[in-house]
C-alpha cells in the first residue's frame, strides 16, 4: 500500500515497488486531497505492474492528462514508460513505412492524407496534443478547399486509421477522429449509364486494339480498371468454356475472393480474340502497352471519349462497371451479377445499380386493356356457351343459347318452374 509523507509544506508518496524496494515520489507543495488522488493512482499502477496487466481506463486517462513533471517522476519510479515526444510527421511516416502489405495505390492515398495533416498542423506537432477540435478543423478545411464530401470522408477515414494505430501503441489515449463521419455515401448525381451506342462510338475512337479490349473489359466484362484489367493474363482466359478467372487485388485479402469467374460475354469476345491474335509471342498480360505508372488511364479515356464526339462522364471507369451490372440484373438475379462483378448485393444496390431512361420508357408504355367480360370469356368459354339443348325463343320460336350463371348452372325459365300452393311447402 502506498502512503503519504510530509516534509514541512511538501508532500511525497511512499510505496514498495514490485521488486520489493521502497521508493518515493516527491509531489512538492500540494493539498491533502491532491496527494490522496496521486496516492490512489500509484497504488493502482503498482498493482498493474505486479499482475502484469494494463492500468484500468480511469488510471490510463489520468496518466494521459497529467503534466510532464509528474509523469516523469512516475516513469523514474518504474511505474510507467517514459513519454516519447512523437511528432505527427514522425508517426505517420513510420506507420506507412511499417506497412509492407500496402498496395501502391493505398500507400499513395495514405501519404496524401498524411500530407494534408502535416500541412495544416505542422510537422513538429506532438501527436498526443491532437484534439477532437483539431479533427473537426481538419475536416472543415478539406471541405473549404473544394473537395467532394466523399473525398473528405475518405481522407478523414485515413487520418482516423493513423490515430487508431497510435492508440494501439499506447501513444495516445483516444482517437480524435472517432466522432467524424468517414463512411462513403452513394452519390447518384455522378451515375451515368453508358449506352451501347455510345460504347461503340468510344470503341471506334480507341487508338489501337489494346485500348479497345481495355475499354471492352470494363464496359462488357465489368472488370475494375486498372487493378483487374492490367492483372489479367492470357492464362486466365478459358477459351473452350468461354470464361475468365479474373484476379482481384482489391478483394484478395478476403478468404476465397482472390479471383472470380466471369463469362466471356458475346459483346466482349471479338475484342478479346482480336487482342489475342495481335499479341506478341510469349505475351503474359492481356494489356501490355499501358502498364506504366506514368500512364493516366482516366485522362486518356477522357480524350478518347471527346474524340468519339461525346462529353466525358463522371467516374469514367466505375460507370462502365455500373452500366454493365445494371444491364446484367435485367436478365440475371442480382446475386449472380454481383458475383460476376466481384461485389456484394448491398454494394451493388448502393453504388452500382442505376435507374435508366429505358426504365422510364418501359414504365410509360401503354398496356393493352381488355374488358373483364371478354377476358373471362376467353379464359372459360364454356361458362358463356351452353352445350345443353336450347329452348325456344320468344321471337319466331328461333332457338337461342342461354348463358350460364355465376354458379355454373343453366337457369330454368320461370314458366317451367312448378307452382306451389301457398299453404304447401316443398315436397321431400
Amino acid at each position: 500500500m502506498a502512503s503519504i509523507g510530509k516534509e514541512g509544506s511538501t508532500k511525497r508518496i511512499l510505496f514498495y515497488a514490485p521488486d520489493g524496494k521502497r521508493k518515493t515520489i516527491r509531489l512538492g507543495k500540494c493539498s491533502q486531497r491532491q496527494a490522496e488522488a496521486v496516492c490512489l493512482r500509484v497504488e493502482r499502477l503498482v498493482t498493474a505492474k505486479i499482475t502484469g496487466h494494463s492500468p484500468d481506463d480511469e488510471t490510463a486517462r489520468w496518466l494521459a492528462e497529467i503534466d510532464e513533471a509528474l509523469h516523469g517522476k512516475l516513469a523514474k519510479a518504474g511505474l510507467v514508460v517514459a513519454r516519447t515526444s512523437v511528432t505527427l510527421d514522425e508517426f505517420i511516416n513510420g506507420y506507412i513505412a511499417s506497412r509492407a502489405d500496402l498496395k501502391d495505390r493505398t500507400r499513395e492515398l495514405l501519404e496524401k492524407a498524411g500530407e494534408n495533416l502535416v500541412k495544416m498542423f505542422g510537422a513538429g506537432n506532438p501527436l498526443r496534443d491532437f484534439t477532437e477540435g483539431d479533427a473537426d478543423s481538419f475536416r472543415q478545411s478539406l471541405l473549404n478547399g473544394g473537395l467532394a464530401v466523399n473525398t473528405v470522408r475518405r481522407r478523414c477515414g485515413r487520418a482516423k486509421q493513423f490515430f487508431k494505430a497510435a492508440m494501439r501503441q499506447r501513444l495516445i489515449l483516444s482517437n480524435p477522429f472517432e466522432g467524424i463521419a468517414c463512411n462513403v455515401n452513394e452519390n447518384r448525381s455522378r451515375f451515368y449509364f453508358v449506352s451501347r451506342d455510345d460504347a461503340e462510338k468510344v470503341l471506334e475512337a480507341c487508338p489501337d486494339h489494346e485500348w479497345r479490349v481495355l475499354f471492352a473489359l470494363a464496359r462488357y466484362g465489368g472488370l475494375r480498371c486498372p487493378s483487374e484489367t492490367l492483372n489479367l493474363r492470357w492464362e486466365n482466359i478459358d477459351w473452350q468454356n468461354q470464361k475468365m478467372d479474373v484476379p482481384s487485388p482489391k478483394t484478395e485479402h478476403h478468404a476465397g475472393r482472390e479471383s472470380r469467374l466471369v463469362p466471356i460475354f458475346p459483346e466482349l469476345l471479338p475484342h478479346l480474340e482480336l487482342a489475342f491474335d495481335r499479341a506478341e509471342d510469349g505475351a503474359e498480360f492481356v494489356i501490355s502497352r499501358y502498364r506504366s505508372q506514368n500512364v493516366n488511364l482516366r485522362t486518356q479515356l477522357h480524350k478518347i471519349i471527346r474524340r468519339a464526339g461525346l462529353e466525358p462522364w463522371g467516374k469514367p471507369w466505375q460507370n462502365l462497371r455500373s452500366t454493365r451490372e445494371t444491364e446484367l440484373v435485367e436478365t440475371f438475379p442480382v446475386h449472380v451479377a454481383a458475383a460476376w462483378l466481384g461485389n456484394t448485393e448491398a454494394v451493388a444496390n448502393k453504388h452500382y445499380l442505376q435507374v435508366t431512361g429505358e426504365h422510364f420508357k418501359k414504365a410509360l408504355e401503354p398496356v393493352a386493356t381488355v374488358r373483364p367480360e371478354a377476358s373471362s370469356a376467353a379464359r372459360n368459354p364454356a361458362r358463356y356457351t351452353s352445350e345443353l339443348p336450347v329452348i325456344a325463343g320468344n321471337q319466331k320460336d328461333e332457338p337461342r343459347e342461354i348463358p350460364l350463371n355465376s354458379a355454373g348452372f343453366q337457369p330454368v325459365p320461370s314458366s317451367q318452374l312448378p307452382r306451389l300452393d301457398s299453404n304447401q311447402g316443398p315436397s321431400g
